[in-house]
């Protein structure tokens, strides 16, 4: 009996180096397969975004308009079929928009203002449906602004920074009693009257430094013609920025055209 102990043993002792120098031989390897786990979480994979390293960078700090070529590109109307798509085409020339949204589209479109929202671009109020802010009394204007605001609070989670009232008209009281500024625009590429590729983006020709572009977001020409837009002002080194970046620091009430450019005032 001891002697079979013995034999059991030295059986088991073996066993034991050689599956010891079989795991030393397969170390770099199974150092490898195991990389890709979390520890303390069993088999669960890790992802890219566990990594230090692939770590989303933060967001780049907006240019500084006074010293640089910057421009406010701005649509108006939406959300509406062509928005996401224009989205797309905005993230992949590192460009930031303003939307000024008219709130039955954003209940409409909630996602989409979400997206514009998600994406960096800021939101301004368009009214609820519409119409000359002038031929309505102070409340009917008041209550256009608040029904917009209310749909896009629900929708993104955030307010509108800036009011763009329709046709640029709004009455002096009016105006008086917003807690946020007024954007209006110093090149109007009449996208919306000539529906015309073309014609957009020959209009994009009277872009300078500090100017604020009307546009539609909801008509397919502006979105075919916003690739060359694009391309030909990032030739020329302009920037493309939001109005509030643009103007600075703008003030409740105030209505804005243009914005800072190099060799401009404060």
């Amino acid at each position: 009996m001891v002697i079979m102990a013995s034999r059991s043993t030295a059986f088991r002792f073996l066993t034991s180096v050689v599956l010891l120098f079989f795991l030393a031989g397969c170390g770099a390897p199974l150092s490898e397969h195991w990389s890709g786990y979390r520890l303390g979480q069993g088999a669960e994979p890790s992802t890219a975004a566990d990594s230090p390293a692939a770590a989303k960078p933060p967001a780049p700090a907006a240019p500084d308009c006074r010293k640089v070529k910057c421009v406010a590109l701005t649509f108006d109307d939406g959300p509406g079929t062509y928005t996401e798509a224009l989205l797309k085409l905005l993230d992949e020339h590192n460009a930031k928009a303003t939307f000024f949204l008219i709130g039955k589209n954003v209940e409409k479109h909630p996602g989409i203002a979400r997206d514009e929202v998600a994406a960096g671009h800021e939101i301004g109020n368009h009214t609820y449906s519409h119409q000359d802010l002038t031929e309505l009394s102070l409340a009917a204007g008041q209550r256009e602004l608040r029904k917009t605001e209310e749909a896009i609070k629900k929708a993104t989670g955030a307010a509108p920074t800036l009011v763009r009232p329709p046709y640029g008209v709004i009455p002096k009281g009016l105006k008086k009693s917003l807690d946020v500024p007024v954007a209006l625009w110093s090149v109007d590429t009449l996208d919306w009257k000539t529906r015309d590729t073309k014609k957009t983006t020959k209009a994009a020709e009277k872009i300078v430094p500090g100017s604020i572009v009307l546009m539609h977001d909801i008509h397919k020409s502006t979105l075919e013609a916003m690739p060359k837009i694009l391309a030909d002002l990032g030739a020329q080194g302009y920037h493309f920025v939001t109005v509030s970046q643009l103007v600075g620091n703008p003030k409740p009430g105030i209505a804005y055209g243009t914005g800072r450019h190099p060799g401009g005032k404060g």
